[in-house]
């Protein structure tokens, strides 16, 4: 039975404030509730960035909305939530992130062809300003050769 599914929740911020380097995609461990507001695209991933904890990659400040028919079982929005990856790519993002400037940032929740929720990370450099103001212009050249087109 494959089920498609249009839900994919994005951290627009990311590519704004982060250079990323290479992304991975990772299984999380969820609860009942936590699945079912995902999948009512209830979440967020405005803040969220991941972080070792005794060499398991954990994602904090991901925020899962409570589900509405959740009653006494619902979960913690803001709980930290523990990722699946390869150990080959957990040893990798481990080596990267402790390089200066690196760090690991979620970019975006979604259910793939199997029903699972499924996050992509990457891993990431900060922007400086100036570099900020770079992406707006290409934004803004991309814009008005868009509209001359049209």
């Amino acid at each position: 039975m494959h089920r498609t599914s249009n839900i994919e929740i994005k951290n627009k911020r990311a590519s704004f404030d982060y250079e990323l380097v290479e992304t991975f995609t990772a299984g999380m461990v969820l609860t009942g509730t936590e699945i079912k507001a995902i999948r009512e695209g209830k979440a967020a991933l405005a803040d969220a960035y991941c972080i070792f904890i005794n060499g398991e990659l954990w994602t904090k400040n991901m925020s899962i909305s409570e589900y509405r028919f959740g009653a006494h079982s619902n979960h913690n929005a803001k709980r930290d939530r523990k990722l699946l990856l390869q150990k080959r790519e957990l040893q990798k993002l481990m080596r990267k992130t402790k390089e200066k400037g690196l760090t690991i940032v979620a970019l975006r929740i979604f259910i793939n062809e199997k029903g699972i929720a499924k996050l992509d990370i990457a891993l990431a450099r900060g922007k400086k300003a100036y570099d900020k103001r770079e992406s707006i212009k290409e934004k803004d050249r991309r814009r008005e050769e868009l509209r001359a087109r049209n």
